[in-house]
């Protein structure tokens, strides 16, 4: 008899409040799901209140470090077999995607895998089409994260390290397609201007990260 897996969920969030229920009621309906863990990246917001009214832990973080060490800081914090990453903004997801996620770690056919939007709305279908990689829906198997140095730092480009990482390990992530999911853009979130500029923040942790892979 198979001895079960624990699982742990992290959410790593940046002033999420208006987002993150949604996402942790779902999880929390996830049976194959043994802990959760929200890494409040420094907001200025309420996500680390909304988060632990509802029930779940919360690791605050005393200022915005980047989404690549607050992912290090959540898998340092949990005792799981298996970690499911998820970003704190989607739309769209339901426990049996997250059950799709899992499902092939769990049961022993890949040791990760990564989640792909597909009809959820056209800007982030042709983001994901384009770069599956920099996908930030993923769950992989602790140990391949022993030794992560390249977390810290990496800030958005965190998602770029991980998929280059795992595949000169010899561990590609399996591709898992997530039907109907998006996620809010940062100019919903924030604005136009400022949305625009947290975008090319974004792209440029990204880019810079191409040269150390």
């Amino acid at each position: 008899m198979r001895v079960k897996e624990r699982v742990a969920a992290i959410i790593p969030a940046f002033n999420e409040e208006q987002n993150i229920v949604s996402v942790l009621r779902v999880l929390m309906a996830v049976p194959e799901i043994d802990d959760i863990i929200v890494v409040n990246d420094g907001s200025t917001d309420d996500t680390s209140r909304v988060a632990r009214e509802i029930g779940v832990r919360v690791l605050d973080l005393a200022e915005n470090s980047g989404k690549g060490s607050a992912l290090k800081a959540g898998a340092e914090q949990v005792t799981a077999d298996i970690l499911l990453f998820l970003d704190a903004d989607l739309l769209g997801l339901t426990v049996t995607h997250v059950q799709e996620l899992l499902r092939p770690v769990m049961n022993g056919d890949h040791e990760a895998t990564v989640g792909i939007f597909e009809g959820g709305r056209t800007s982030t279908d042709w983001a994901q089409a384009l770069t599956p990689f920099l996908s930030g829906q993923r769950a992989m198997r602790k140990q391949l994260l022993i030794g992560a140095d390249y977390l810290d730092g990496a800030g958005y480009g965190v998602e770029l390290q991980m998929h280059r990482q795992l595949k000169r390990m010899g561990k590609e992530p399996y591709a898992v397609i997530l039907h109907d999911v998006t996620q809010v853009m940062k100019e919903e979130k924030m604005g136009l201007v400022k949305g625009l500029a947290a975008r090319m923040k974004m792209y440029w942790e990204i880019i810079k990260e191409i040269p150390r892979v």
